[in-house]
């Protein structure tokens, strides 16, 4: 038998309601529901009956049983709701009643009753944080050199979109390790899926394989594409989705931006204690799956072209292209690297550009240099200082209040675990494999288990080739647009706020000329926009 997971507690009113959006089905003993590795499967209602969830045998292991569903409960998990394929199986151990609510049925549950939205949501929810601390875990399973970039990289997209994982860490010379399997230390990092093994494995790669990445239907419009799921993206997708439009949003990484990188933000509206960037894009992440948002990620957009008069083209890298209606760029913007020997080689391997829980991980507890002289670096510090890194602040300026709230100026100076040098420059990077030391102007040689790295970021436009931008390489929109181009002429109307010098293509955030570079003002830029791609659209 499983352990206890997330039942709801439905009234028979409920459950009535909530039978009117399934297909009823009957099921012997032994009969499968859905097995693991089904591209798409449905939310099963069990009326009468049971059924078991249970986590197939991956060769190295037995099967397990994670929990039993018995009448008035239902079987999924959140999977259902962003295209994931089926990680688990469900069998019939006593004969019954289920009823099959496919995802398009759900979808439209979720739509059209609110109350029974948020029991399914929530229960969806809860069941993927229990099943990330079980035997459901090894259903991915990550292996890598603990110290490689590319290990690194496939657990921050699995944690990003909040996956179902478990990782192992191997040293390449572990003769015993791989002596046992069919792979040797030149293929990792290697992805273990339904038990398969996938050798060098890529974000895009496994994203693939979990049915993750863009499977467009040819010919298929959709009203909005949000390219970018930072904070204003996320926040365009969830507003256009809950006004009726066809959404699709994309990343290129995974669902989070710079804001994701953050490890408290203690300014924003409605947190009076702080939320870290992980914890508010997740609960973005979940709304935007909620109101039927499509999110795709890792997904590259490499052009933007229009196509007639009212409809845009935006191609993949893989080729692949989306049509829509309407765009809005929330790209954001890519992290500036110091002009460092070895810069690349350190870069996943003691260089990092956000200071989470999974670079914590990485540096435990060791020495640390923060570089930025804004309020992430700020925030990073802190954040590194209180799980016990002694860290070095490093700021170029004289002035630490120069660009930093003083808040944080405050606690840096009252921190003992925190030594600010002003004024100052990292000019050196050592170690072998992984970094191991940094040399400040100001200082000298300096021990660093990690170099985290906040001195800011140049837009990613260098896609938008079509697009007017000003010449640090921002979009132009609204006011700053020339109005007096053909297209506009055939229109018979100025830009509108947030549109770009192509009509019908919007921008907001970082990305945009003239943001404020501040999350709250994102998220306001992207809600912002939506209202715009309506007038847009309807002519």
């Amino acid at each position: 038998m499983g352990t206890p997971i997330e039942m709801p507690t439905l009234t028979t009113e409920q459950w009535q309601r909530m039978l009117t959006y399934g297909t009823p089905q009957q099921t012997d003993v032994g009969d499968y529901v859905f097995r693991s590795g089904d591209a798409s499967y449905d939310l099963i209602l069990v009326a009468s009956g049971e059924v078991e969830v249970v986590r197939d045998s991956l060769g190295w292991v037995d099967e397990a049983v994670i929990a039993a569903m018995g009448p008035r409960s239902f079987v999924g998990e959140l999977g259902l709701l962003n295209g994931q394929g089926a990680f688990l199986s469900a069998r019939v151990t006593q004969p019954g009643t289920v009823y099959r609510v496919s995802r398009a049925e759900l979808r439209r549950l979720m739509a059209e009753d609110d109350d029974l939205c948020d029991i399914v949501l929530h229960t969806l929810w809860a069941r993927r944080e229990h099943l990330r601390r079980g035997p459901a875990a090894l259903t991915l399973k990550l292996v890598g050199a603990g110290s490689s970039p590319e290990l690194m990289s496939l657990r921050r997209f699995a944690e990003r979109l909040d996956l179902v994982y478990s990782a192992y860490e191997v040293t390449p010379d572990d003769r015993e390790y791989f002596a046992h399997h069919d792979f040797a230390a030149e293929d990792l990092p290697v992805a273990f899926i339904q038990g398969e093994p996938m050798v060098r494995a890529t974000p895009g790669l496994v994203a693939d394989r979990l049915g993750l990445s863009y499977q467009g239907v040819a010919d298929t419009v959709v009203d909005l594409v949000v390219v970018g799921a930072g904070p204003a993206g996320l926040a365009a997708a969830i507003y256009g989705a809950s006004e009726g439009l066809s959404t699709v949003l994309l990343d290129a990484v995974a669902p989070g931006g710079q804001a994701a990188t953050t490890s408290r933000i203690e300014n924003f509206l409605g947190f009076p204690f702080g939320v870290s960037g992980e914890d508010l894009i997740g609960q973005a992440s979940l709304q935007a799956l909620k109101f039927g948002v499509r999110v795709y990620a890792p997904c590259e957009a490499v052009d933007l072209t229009p196509v007639g008069d009212d409809l845009l083209d935006i191609t993949l890298t893989d080729g692949r292209v989306i049509r829509a209606r309407s765009a809005i760029v929330t790209s954001g913007a890519a992290y500036r690297r110091l002009p460092l020997d070895r810069w690349s080689d350190f870069e996943g391997a003691g260089i990092y550009y956000a200071a989470t829980q999974l670079e914590l991980r990485q540096v435990l507890e060791s020495p640390v240099v923060v570089v930025g002289g804004a309020n992430s670096a700020g925030q990073a510090s802190l954040y590194l200082a209180a799980n016990g890194c002694p860290v070095r602040l490093v700021v170029r300026g004289n002035d630490l209040g120069g660009r930093m709230s003083s808040y944080l100026v405050d606690r840096l100076l009252e921190d003992p675990r925190v030594e600010v040098h002003t004024g100052s420059h990292i000019v050196g990077l050592s170690g072998t494999d992984a970094l191991a030391g940094v040399r400040i102007d100001s200082v000298g040689d300096v021990d660093a288990r990690g170099l985290f790295c906040f001195i800011g970021a140049d837009p990613a436009t260098s896609w938008l080739s079509a697009l007017d931008r000003d010449h640090d390489g921002f979009l132009r929109t609204g006011a700053d647009i020339s109005a007096m181009g053909m297209q506009w002429r055939k229109l018979g109307r100025e830009p509108l706020p947030f549109e770009t010098s192509l009509p019908r293509v919007f921008a907001a955030g970082d990305v945009r000329r003239g943001s404020m570079k501040r999350v709250a003002a994102a998220v306001g830029e992207g809600s912002s926009a939506v209202a715009s791609v309506h007038r847009a659209l309807a002519g």
